[in-house]
């Protein structure tokens, strides 16, 4: 079991960074394939980026590639989402999750935990 935190969120200005990391307050990542996603009100949580649990596969959503990066640490327990050139529409609760290894996971339904997620705010 592993239970993880998001912090990083706040307010930034449209082509401001900003960068979220997501740590394991019990457990370790390293035994987890990870992922971000994001959720505004009234819509489905969307997929962001997805990680493995050794950094070798990476995937983004069309949305955010080429803006974002998805990065981990395993030594310290700790996943990062770089998010450069934000626009208004990135303004969303970003959440972390923790998934099973040997597979690509792009959905939330396949992720097993989650952090409480932090919001991020793009003003234009």
């Amino acid at each position: 079991q592993v239970q993880l935190v998001e912090s990083g969120g706040g307010l930034v200005q449209a082509g401001g960074s900003l960068t979220l990391s997501c740590a394991a307050s019990q457990g370790t990542l390293r035994n987890y394939a990870m992922g971000w996603f994001r959720q505004v009100p009234g819509k489905d949580r969307e997929f962001v980026a997805f990680i493995s649990w050794s950094g070798a596969n990476i995937v983004y959503s069309d949305s955010v590639k080429g803006r974002f990066i998805v990065s981990r640490v395993n030594a310290k327990n700790t996943v990062y989402l770089q998010m450069n050139s934000l626009k208004p529409e990135d303004t969303a609760v970003y959440y972390c999750a923790a998934g099973r290894v040997g597979y690509i996971l792009t959905t939330p339904k396949e992720y097993t935990y989650w952090g409480q997620g932090t919001q991020v705010t793009v003003s234009s």
